[in-house]
């Protein structure tokens, strides 16, 4: 297993070295969702990788697309000397961005997002980084599916900065011209000496060349397993358990956690069918996309999808989604194990992600379990449901987001919460629901088997709640739920965490 890995001294992983991985392709081949998405895996290994977006600092330069000149998009020879310069300068200005960060900022991994679509621009990259010592890795992501790359340029580029405001089929139609003009000066990478990798098709066949060493071998192994089709994720507590705070019992839902159960199904289901008539309003042909629900196989997750599984929902267990083994200090208070192991209470306060109890797991442990339902995850293309613990969710929260992973034990998913991601080209959105009130009476981190050193700080996903005593049986109907975006609840990430 390897992730999440370790850092050195130096923030790097010493034997891997620098890499410089140089994305190739036509316009809306998908190269900014292989960008976003390793950079996210990358960041979860605890490598310090960074993604340089060609498009991003131009708009930073120029801004949007609408005030560029009308040549900027022609093939070379037929733009003016003052747009070529103008090109020259955007791009040379980046390519000492990267430079500076891998050798003066402790940066290991530069993912360099850009066409880069002739043998000239992929010769020049070799010739400035090689001399630093970086190793310099291409993929190329190929597609000649025209139903897939309309659906990419609906879906990902009408909604750029680029065509803010325009009209969608003026858009299209002007996209397509840059892709037609890029088509005239494309050269595929043919080089035998290259690293390079080719995803066809996206991912109908991936062709694997020169590949060198370990860290360059589990990018490869993450690229078989992604796609870019549009889904959505939730995320959501099991429900409240007969005994509380004990990994040992594994005990079976209490009434109101069976209540929960339904609570759950009911809101998630109602959700699923007023997105899909918002979505039928532009879309008339617009389908419901398949839902699969996920779970561990501790007694109380099982019990909670119960519901689904009665409505014929296809439910799959992953022993690996088991809560973290808290060891000795099963059913321990706060208050307790800092009296009975004071030393560890200490260590674990100073260093939550990596500490473990006697005969416990640390979330470190837990990351690195977690490994084969992350890349299940990446490959899964149904909308999905992950009815887990606390702990777990707090795992794979942080890599869907790219967080680091010194935030994974803060955070605070209180059971009453459904949390929907959808992974997009240029990161990942998420919205939190409030479904139930039951984790109101039970106080913070109920349904907990434990408390793990220091409790999870109420910074994350926490909002105002109405009090449970307003609404019969600690009920809420659907149409009061409020919903927080991410920034709401949690406020920008940084993309060099």
């Amino acid at each position: 297993m390897a992730a999440p890995l370790y850092v050195t001294g130096s923030g790097r992983l010493f034997h891997a070295g620098q890499i410089l991985i140089s994305v190739v392709g036509l316009p809306a081949r998908g190269k900014t969702h292989i960008s976003r998405s390793l950079d996210r895996y990358l960041r979860w290994l605890g490598v310090k990788a960074k993604v340089f977006s060609l498009g991003d600092h131009r708009r930073l330069v120029l801004g949007k697309g609408d005030n560029l000149p009308e040549d900027y998009f022609s093939t070379e020879g037929n733009r003016s000397e003052k747009t070529e310069a103008m090109r020259k300068q955007i791009k040379d200005d980046l390519i000492q961005k990267i430079t500076s960060w891998l050798t003066e900022e402790g940066g290991q991994v530069a993912i360099y997002d850009a066409n880069n679509a002739t043998i000239k621009q992929r010769e020049e990259l070799r010739t400035t980084f090689k001399p630093l010592g970086v190793h310099v890795f291409f993929i190329e992501s190929i597609c000649n599916d025209e139903k897939i790359i309309n659906s990419n340029i609906k879906a990902v580029k009408l909604s750029s900065p680029d065509y803010r405001s325009w009209d969608p089929e003026k858009a299209l139609s002007d996209y397509w011209r840059r892709i037609r003009e890029h088509e005239k000066v494309y050269q595929t990478i043919e080089q035998p000496s290259f690293p390079y990798v080719k995803i066809i098709n996206v991912g109908e066949r991936i062709v694997v060349n020169n590949i060198e060493g370990y860290l360059q071998s589990r990018i490869v192994f993450f690229l078989m397993n992604i796609h870019n089709r549009f889904r959505t994720i939730w995320l959501a507590r099991s429900g409240r358990s007969e005994i509380e705070h004990s990994y040992r019992a594994d005990s079976s839902l209490a009434p109101e956690g069976k209540d929960y159960a339904q609570q759950l199904k009911k809101f998630l289901l109602d959700k699923r069918r007023d997105q899909l008539l918002l979505k039928r309003k532009s879309d008339p042909d617009a389908k419901q996309r398949q839902l699969v629900v996920w779970t561990s196989a501790r007694r109380r997750c099982v019990e909670t999808t119960e519901p689904f599984r009665q409505s014929g929902y296809r439910i799959a267990q992953f022993t690996q989604m088991s809560e973290i083994n808290p060891g000795v200090i099963d059913g321990m208070s706060s208050e307790e194990i800092q009296e009975a192991y004071p030393e560890e209470f200490a260590r674990s306060k100073a260093e939550p992600f990596s500490h473990r109890y006697p005969r416990a797991e640390s979330y470190h442990d837990l990351s690195v379990r977690l490994e084969p339902v992350i890349f299940n995850l990446e490959r899964e293309q149904n909308d999905v449901l992950i009815i887990a613990h606390a702990s777990v969710l707090r795992c794979l929260f942080s890599y869907l987001k790219g967080l680091g992973i010194q935030d994974i034990p803060k955070m605070d998913i209180q059971r009453g919460d459904l949390i929907e991601i959808t992974p997009s080209a240029y990161g990942i959105t998420s919205r939190t629901h409030h479904f139930s009130f039951e984790h109101d009476h039970l106080g913070p981190g109920a349904g907990d088997s434990y408390q793990y050193g220091s409790p999870a700080s109420a910074h994350f996903l926490n909002s105002p709640r109405p009090a449970s005593s307003s609404l019969p049986g600690g009920m809420t109907p659907t149409a009061t739920a409020r919903s927080l975006s991410y920034a709401e609840t949690y406020g920008p990430i940084s993309p060099s965490v």
